[in-house]
């Protein structure tokens, strides 16, 4: 296992002239600009063929269980494991820590989450627990049939979750992935609402392992670069992407389902395309204080939470896009060169030609 001494440190697109969209940052251009969303990561690289790990995003700092988040999830492409998704779809909330791994570190996500649910004081009656864990194949760089990730992992990266800068790139969830033909990774982004419309915080949280043609602020990037897919009829355009959004503001359900369909928008303005072996899955929350659904609410209690309207969503929907395509963005710059399983090696993007290519195309001074 390696520390989270990674990525972070290095300039991010955003730092380097590259803007994407209108709306302004939160101060850490993250998902933890949403007050109380802490986000934690396991690494582990280990000899010649281990590399995977383990992301946890906590939506609050409570008990989960107890206060529940309204949530939903939307499918762009469902070639994939996303746990939980039906209590989700079906009750409109998220009661754990939301964790990302590997295809076949799923079950040792669940497993963990369940007893770390079950751990926590004032859970001692609960007999169900609906643990959310997404993932996506990592198999070309890591040994994933070792089946690697282990629980201790997975409670490691929620009790070292924090709400500070979160490490991109070859990190985590995120350690052994491989996007647009590139290094992919852990990547995140945020946009922060004007007072005038509700001063509302979006954050966004993706694990990129996906193909397509890339694009950066419209830019033809995978093009000029001569690594897209499809490029010579038989380049492969499968793999997943998680995306986790993340907001302040008073939404339902309803609402945060059409937040997560903005979501796919996002990585489409990137150049993904969520192929027939894609697995793109968007989880969307509202940690807003006083629309947290409590679990022990008295028998025909009527419930009073605050909701915007749907004339209010737009500018919600505008930031997730923003959030989402910069994130994807950002995991990408963050990434480096990783070998791996089979003596593979996946370069990561040549952030130098790239930029010389956005001031070609006038994007960047």
């Amino acid at each position: 296992m390696v520390s989270q001494s990674l990525a972070f440190g290095q300039s991010r697109p955003r730092d380097l002239g590259i803007r994407i969209g209108v709306m302004p940052t939160g101060p850490l251009n993250a998902i933890t600009d949403v007050a109380g969303v802490k986000v934690g990561h396991v690494t582990l690289i280990e000899g010649e063929n281990v590399r995977t790990g383990v992301t946890s995003i906590i939506p609050h700092q409570g008990n989960l269980f107890q206060s529940k988040v309204p949530a939903a999830v939307f499918v762009g492409n469902g070639f994939g494991k996303l746990a939980g998704t039906t209590q989700i779809e079906e009750l409109g909330n998220i009661e754990s820590p939301i964790i990302l791994t590997n295809t076949l570190g799923v079950a040792a996500g669940i497993e963990r989450v369940v007893a770390y649910t079950l751990s926590q004081p004032g859970n001692e009656n609960v007999q169900s627990v609906n643990a959310v864990v997404g993932e996506t194949n990592d198999g070309y760089l890591n040994d994933i049939r070792g089946r690697h990730v282990k629980t201790e992992d997975v409670l490691a990266a929620i009790t070292n979750a924090k709400e500070d800068k979160v490490l991109e790139g070859n990190v985590g969830a995120g350690t052994g992935t491989v996007c647009f033909g590139f290094k992919g990774g852990i990547g995140t982004s945020s946009r922060k609402l004007p007072e005038s419309l509700g001063g509302y915080t979006v954050g966004v949280l993706v694990q990129t392992n996906f193909g397509g043609v890339l694009q950066i602020d419209g830019v033809p990037i995978g093009v000029e670069l001569g690594n897209y897919s499809f490029m010579d009829h038989m380049s492969s355009v499968d793999g997943s992407c998680m995306i986790v959004v993340a907001t302040d503001a008073p939404v339902n359900e309803r609402n945060l389902k059409r937040i997560a369909q903005r979501a796919m928008m996002g990585l489409a303005k990137t150049g993904g395309i969520a192929s027939n072996g894609s697995g793109d899955y968007v989880i969307a929350f509202s940690n807003f204080p006083g629309n947290l659904i409590s679990h022990n609410s008295p028998s025909l209690e009527l419930q009073k939470p605050s909701y915007l309207q749907n004339d209010d969503m737009s500018a919600l929907f505008l930031a997730t896009i923003e959030a989402t395509e910069e994130a994807i963005i950002n995991s990408l710059f963050a990434a480096e060169d990783l070998a791996g399983k089979d003596e593979r090696e996946v370069r990561a993007l040549p952030k130098e030609e790239v930029l010389e290519i956005m001031r070609r195309f006038n994007r960047i001074k």
